[in-house]
């Protein structure tokens, strides 16, 4: 009992602990909700009920305690809360009162107040609202400035326009829709600009187009021009240097180029170019219209590089090749001036497809030219569209090229033309000397090619020691040579003097020389053509030394070097030679004719006769008539030298035939009358001969031979069977002195010959005189002598 007394006891005291714990934190306002989870927890929420009771009294006799302490105070202040009551009720009726003033003064303020809010608000809204119309004003009146600007063409303003209301004005349009729509336009307005530019651009490539090929004209007319001074200035120092002239100016090889003049000469507008390299970079898109303007024109050299099929290409060459020269120099001004919109590399690029291009249609076009005319033609204007190009710093070697490898095909064509030319002056000529009766016609058809013998002017009418055809074939070598010169000047690279030389010698031996060699051929040519031709011949050979000349001058060089080195032409040599052959095809047709008018082993009678013709044979008075037609017209026609030669020829012909007459196995027999009837034939031969030689003038040329030196075998020969002691021939003095041209061999067959008839009429009056049976028995002798001596 004892125990449960004491742990109660003890219980109350430890409950006591924990309440005045409890009461603590209660008074200090602590968190009681751990103590209250913890009572749950231990499952002894009995004991925290006690202890909450426990304190509400304790807390509750705090109380009761404080009251009594305070009551008087209390009830005092009870008192004064009554009275203050009072009084808070009549401030209560006093502020009602107050407050229904107020709120009825207050209630017309405050719908004016709202009324002020309201208008404040509108204003607000309305100075929004100007603000924002005015932006937009702004913004609408930038847009129709820019569109006014694209209708005027005028788009670089219309593009700052436009870069204006991005950058400044499209952040701060108030309107969504309207800044919607000029989101969408701003890039349809700028692609409409771009393709009114692309427009533009096409339309200047269209129009520069075609005015590349009055462009390229002009140029190459230019080119004419200077070269035309350059020549002109050539030839001035040409003939300064042969007149040995000091100091001449150097500026005659050099070529003045006038950039004013030129420009001038050659304007064409690029503005709109400029304009849409301009519009293209403030787009942002320079480099897009790079590519287009590289792309679209290297499409016009393509197309500009194809020939019509309409026309050939003689007729078209001069707009087509002009059109190339006007293209380039478009794109060398574009290069320069066109800040960045060609590069270099480009131009090269569209010059390497141009020259590849240009070469092969031009190597095609030569191979397939039938005119030497054509040839020259395209060739200069080649070699013009390569100097006007030279100039802009383009690379012409391949047109050069072009040219050089055809200079032999063009040398044909034009030796085939010339051929024809000198066949059509050989058809027209009259083979006749050429009669002069003017000065004018000696300076053009003599003196202009040097065929002049002197330098005294002669009497007109002139008869010139020619024909028709060598001024004409002159004339047709100066053009050879004139041709020649042109081709290779302004082409060739290298001394092209030797190679006029060189065709120059291969057209006077090809077609000048083969010519006339195919004339003498002929069977149809006569002694008086073959007179003129050789005459000819000698004319032309004089001529070699003009065409050396004028080949030098026109080619630049100066004719004291040609003096000095003593050049002449190779063909001048095989014109010499074929004279000379024209001589011996000269002195043959004459021996025809000759051996017609004589045919001596033809005629029994003349060989067995015994009729003493005091004036010869028949045949001898038309073959002198022939001889004296024969001389005339040499001593006309040839020179002296020629002349003797035709003269000896024919003579020594004559001399040959009445030897090979003895000789020929048809004379089986002839006697005295004949070989006296033959001497008198060679009597008037002699006398001819003689006559024709002195007065020829011949006797200061050719003292050692005459033309009776060319009879004297048969005249030595009629004197031996003639003679009364012919035995004497076998004596070597005489027979030096007497009979030197007579052969031995030739001299007993022609003995043995030698019967003269007793039965005949001279035989039968000569009653056989002493001095014939001598001249048998003498005659016998030298046959016996002649014999043995073989």
């Amino acid at each position: 009992m004892a125990t449960k007394t004491k742990t109660k006891a003890n219980a109350e005291i430890g409950d006591e602990g924990e309440d005045l714990v409890l009461a603590t934190m209660v008074a200090n306002g602590d968190d009681i909700s751990p103590l209250v989870r913890h009572a749950f927890e231990m499952g002894r929420p009995e004991g925290l009920l006690r202890q909450l009771n426990y304190v509400v009294k304790k807390k509750e006799a705090e109380i009761e305690d404080m009251c009594k302490t305070h009551y008087e105070e209390f009830i005092k202040a009870v008192d004064e809360l009554r009275g203050v009551l009072v009084d808070a009720e009549e401030l209560k009726s006093d502020l009602q009162s107050g407050n229904f003033k107020l709120q009825q003064v207050g209630t017309n303020l405050l719908v004016n107040l709202e009324e002020l809010f309201e208008s404040y608000s509108i204003k607000q809204n309305v100075t929004e609202a100007i603000i924002m119309s005015k932006n937009c004003i702004e913004v609408l009146e930038l847009c129709v400035k820019c569109n006014n600007h694209i209708t005027d063409g005028q788009f670089y303003p219309a593009i700052k326009t436009l870069d204006l209301i991005q950058r400044s004005y499209m952040k701060n349009i108030p309107a969504r829709a309207l800044k919607l729509v000029i989101e969408k336009r701003i890039p349809i307005i700028k692609w409409h600009i771009e393709k009114r530019v692309n427009s533009q651009v096409n339309e200047w490539m269209v129009h520069i187009r075609s005015s590349c090929k009055n462009i390229g004209q002009t140029a190459i007319s230019r080119a004419v021009s200077d070269r035309q001074r350059d020549e002109e200035l050539m030839e001035r120092q040409r003939k300064a240097e042969d007149q040995n002239v000091v100091g001449v100016e150097e500026r005659v090889y050099t070529l003045d180029v006038d950039e004013d003049d030129e420009d001038s000469a050659m304007k064409f507008d690029l503005t709109p170019l400029y304009r849409a390299c301009h519009i293209y970079g403030c787009l942002g898109i320079l480099e897009q219209f790079h590519v287009y303007y590289f792309t679209n024109r290297s499409a016009q050299l393509k197309s500009d590089l194809e020939i019509s099929s309409s026309q050939s290409f003689v007729e078209s060459y001069q707009t087509f090749l002009a059109q190339i020269v006007g293209y380039f120099i478009v794109e060398d001004r574009v290069l320069r001036t066109g800040g960045g919109l060609l590069v270099p590399d480009q131009v090269d690029n569209m010059w390497e497809t141009a020259i590849t291009r240009l070469t092969l249609l031009l190597n095609a076009q030569f191979s397939q030219m039938k005119s030497a005319t054509n040839h020259l033609k395209v060739k200069e204007y080649v070699t013009l569209l390569s100097w006007s190009l030279l100039q802009y710093g383009y690379d012409i070697e391949s047109l050069l090229d072009v040219v050089d490898n055809n200079r032999d095909k063009f040398h044909l064509l034009l030796m085939a033309e010339c051929r024809e030319q000198t066949i059509e002056a050989l058809n027209h000529d009259t083979y006749e000397l050429m009669v002069i009766k003017k000065e004018s016609d000696y300076e053009s058809n003599v003196l202009s090619f040097g065929l002049q013998t002197t330098d005294i002017m002669p009497a007109f009418p002139y008869v010139a020691p020619f024909s028709s055809m060598v001024p004409e074939m002159c004339q047709i070598v100066k053009s050879f040579i004139k041709s020649c010169v042109d081709y290779l000047s302004y082409g060739a690279r290298d001394y092209f003097f030797d190679v006029v030389i060189r065709y120059l010698n291969n057209f006077l031996i090809e077609v000048i020389n083969e010519t006339l060699l195919n004339t003498i051929n002929s069977s149809n040519i006569s002694v008086s053509h073959a007179m003129q031709i050789a005459a000819n011949f000698t004319s032309l050979e004089r001529a070699c030394d003009f065409f050396l000349k004028n080949a030098a001058q026109q080619s630049g060089i100066p004719l004291r070097f040609i003096d000095k080195s003593q050049m002449t032409l190779s063909a001048k040599a095989v014109l010499q030679t074929s004279r000379d052959a024209t001589y011996i095809t000269l002195l043959g047709l004459v021996n025809a004719e000759i051996d017609e008018y004589m045919n001596l082993t033809e005629s029994v009678t003349l060989w067995t006769t015994e009729e003493t013709k005091q004036n010869g044979n028949e045949y001898i008075s038309e073959l002198i008539l022939y001889l004296d037609s024969l001389m005339s017209t040499a001593q006309q026609v040839l020179p002296l030298d020629a002349m003797y030669k035709v003269g000896i020829g024919a003579l020594e012909h004559i001399n040959n035939t009445i030897i090979s007459a003895f000789l020929s196995d048809s004379v089986k027999r002839f006697n005295a009358t004949s070989v006296m009837n033959i001497g008198v034939d060679l009597k008037l031969l002699e006398n001819f001969a003689d006559e024709r030689f002195y007065s020829s003038g011949l006797e200061g040329m050719y003292k050692a031979s005459s033309f009776r030196d060319c009879l004297v075998e048969s005249k030595q020969l009629i004197n031996l069977l003639s003679s009364s002691q012919p035995e004497n021939f076998m004596n070597p003095v005489i027979r030096e002195k007497n009979y030197y041209a007579l052969d031995y061999k030739k001299v007993s067959t022609i003995c043995d010959k030698f019967k003269d008839s007793a039965d005949g009429i001279f035989g039968s009056l000569s009653n056989k005189n002493t001095k014939q049976t001598a001249k048998k028995k003498s005659m016998e002798v030298l046959k016996k002598r002649l014999k043995d001596f073989n």
